[in-house]
């Protein structure tokens, strides 16, 4: 890993990356940030409408945990917990 984070990171979130981006999160106009598991569930939890799939070579099962941890979260939760 690097200092970089991975597209679906918000500039607010001060979280770091659970690992490569690995899913596709789109929102109701298709617009879409790739991202690891862990951003790429805080962005969908923030979307309505919002829609995650995995990447070609994600490991299996990568966009069934971002939803499922996406239904776990306020929107926004960078701003409510870290």
């Amino acid at each position: 890993m690097t200092d970089t984070r991975c597209p679906a990171a918000h500039p607010e979130d001060p979280t770091p990356c659970d690992g490569p981006a690995v899913v596709t999160v789109l929102d109701r106009q298709n617009a879409g940030a790739d991202g690891c598991e862990h951003h790429g569930a805080r962005l969908l939890a923030s979307l309505e409408g919002g829609r995650v799939y995995a990447l070609p070579n994600a490991p299996e099962g990568a966009a069934i945990r971002t939803f499922k941890a996406a239904g776990t979260l306020p929107p926004y939760a960078w701003r409510t917990q870290v």
